[in-house]
């Protein structure tokens, strides 16, 4: 008989957890639960910042998952250092959320479970998941391009069958 899986924790971060980290979350989670592992994984998002703490998603970024089916959910919430400890992989959007995540973690005792989101990608080769809050619908739009292809391959990399 085989054991039950332990859930695998991720955790996906920007800097206000209002666009790019809940969307990544959204995602992730639409996917694994089309495969029916949905109780295989814990997942969360945060940001670098608690400026949006209790705030929903951005309305652009809803209404743009909303456009491609996704269910929006979630409130934002700031990351803290016990974050470290307690998920299995900590997923970045750009280079300055990987370098302040780390920053969490100064003995470095956690730094390989922290990981550029872009390194999941497999059909695109962007440097960093842009921030659309200053941009129009177009950047929200690739974004969940970016998300939906990293989120594949993060799925890959995690799911044991």
């Amino acid at each position: 008989m085989r054991s039950p899986r332990v859930p695998r924790s991720i955790l996906f971060v920007c800097l206000g957890n209002i666009c790019r980290s809940p969307a990544a979350e959204i995602v992730f989670r639409h996917q694994v639960t089309a495969i029916g592992r949905e109780h295989d994984f814990h997942i969360d998002s945060a940001g670098i910042i608690g400026h949006h703490h209790g705030s929903p998603p951005d309305p652009r970024m809803s209404e743009a998952l909303q456009r491609r089916g996704f269910p929006v959910t979630g409130r934002a919430r700031k990351i803290h250092s016990t974050d470290l400890q307690t998920f299995d992989l900590i997923v970045t959007m750009d280079e300055t959320n990987f370098a302040d995540v780390r920053g969490l973690d100064p003995g470095g005792s956690n730094h390989n479970k922290i990981r550029p989101f872009m390194s999941f990608c497999r059909r695109h080769s962007d440097p960093r998941v842009p921030d659309p809050y200053y941009g129009g619908q177009r950047g929200f739009d690739h974004v969940i391009d970016l998300l939906e292809d990293g989120c594949e391959g993060i799925l890959a990399v995690t799911a044991d069958g």
